[in-house]
């Protein structure tokens, strides 16, 4: 597998200089398609790449080809990020498209590769569509089959919920429920630093403590990895309607002060696992646009400034006295029944202090699933 992912690599570098120089040279752009059809001439140039599947090297062009799109639709206020060249050991996977692999008992069968033990985790539902090969900072390999399947409708679910993330509490619910901040880089980065520090020093073998340090992110990722899917799989589960923040975070990243604790959260990955884990269940998910809603008081719609330093929402128009991210949260919940034709008579009722969830309207008939 080693050498199929290094002739990978030789090919996508080959491919993203090859358009490189007729750009630059001919003003002349290269399709996909175009580089595909040289595969059979750079075989008899390089025998090497003959111990790839075909598959496999188309598609390096379409990785090319996806690439440069990335490219090309980044918005004007970004930095466009140019393909780059791939360096030794840059080039972590490779993809069979089509077909060519197949599993036979224990075992993964590659073509130009061979038989491959492996521990199946679970079984393979649905028709196999792809398979990535991927190689971990960790030398551990993987294999990611994808499968096309039948949605898995969950029971009609009558509950709503309106969910506001933040770095205090990692989500605050409009039922007054909050799930506490993990932050897993922060438990770690002690211990990271001081391997850090070694691989800097010298101190032994370098390769030794590069390895430590890549075991601490990967531990990193996968707590982070299985607390978004634990958390979203029991929102899921338990309510129809879910409406969440659409929060631009690689804009929220730039503020230096607050970069470290928000890529820590990882919003990002839980809105992910929410959204097709949602979609997949036949439930409601709804992203709504953030603006004003920690400064709009969920009870009579009056607005006003709200620093961060502030964690209470006083409104001084109805009196309502309410947790900052409580307030946001339905406030959130209110604009997405609202975009789905589910009108709140009341974005909440208080009683003696205590919120509860909003009672819908329906103005027109809306299938959960």
């Amino acid at each position: 597998m080693k050498a199929t992912r290094e002739e990978c690599r030789w090919l996508y570098n080959h491919f993203l200089e090859q358009r490189k120089n007729a750009w630059e040279h001919d003003q002349q752009s290269i399709s996909m398609y175009d580089q595909i059809k040289t595969l059979p001439r750079l075989k008899q140039e390089r025998s090497s790449l003959n111990v790839v599947h075909s598959q496999v090297l188309q598609d390096v062009a379409i990785r090319i080809d996806l690439a440069f799109e990335a490219f090309f639709r980044r918005k004007a206020d970004e930095k466009p990020g140019y393909p780059r060249f791939r360096g030794a050991g840059r080039y972590d996977s490779f993809t069979y498209t089509q077909s060519g692999f197949a599993i036979v008992d224990d075992r993964l069968r590659l073509s130009k590769i061979g038989d491959i033990k492996i521990k199946l985790h679970r079984p393979i539902i649905g028709d196999v569509k792809t398979l990535t090969i991927r190689k971990t900072a960790t030398n551990k390999w993987y294999a990611g089959f994808s499968c096309e399947i039948e949605a898995q409708t969950l029971p009609e679910s009558n509950e709503t919920v309106g969910i506001d993330v933040g770095l205090e509490t990692f989500a605050t619910m409009s039922t007054g429920e909050k799930v506490d901040n993990p932050q897993f880089f922060r438990v770690d980065e002690r211990a990271l630093a001081k391997a850090q520090r070694k691989v800097s020093k010298k101190e032994t073998p370098e390769d030794k403590y590069q390895k430590v340090v890549a075991h601490i992110y990967e531990r990193i990722a996968n707590r982070r990895s299985d607390f978004s899917h634990k958390l979203s799989r029991s929102i899921v589960n338990r309510f129809g309607i879910i409406a969440i923040e659409d929060l631009s975070i690689n804009r929220m990243v730039h503020n230096h002060c607050l970069a470290k604790s928000i890529a820590d959260a990882a919003w990002g990955q839980f809105a992910v696992c929410l959204a097709y884990k949602a979609e997949n269940a036949g439930r409601q998910y709804i992203a709504v646009n953030p603006a004003y809603t920690s400064q709009d008081c969920s009870r009579c719609g009056h607005r006003q400034p709200m620093p961060l330093s502030e964690r209470e929402f006083n409104c001084p128009c109805c009196g309502l006295v309410l947790n900052r991210d409580h307030n946001a949260s339905l406030n959130i919940l209110a604009i997405g029944l609202d975009s789905l034709g589910l009108v709140p008579r009341s974005p909440c009722f208080l009683d003696m202090g205590a919120a509860t969830e909003p009672t819908i309207e329906r103005r027109r008939r809306i299938p959960l699933s």
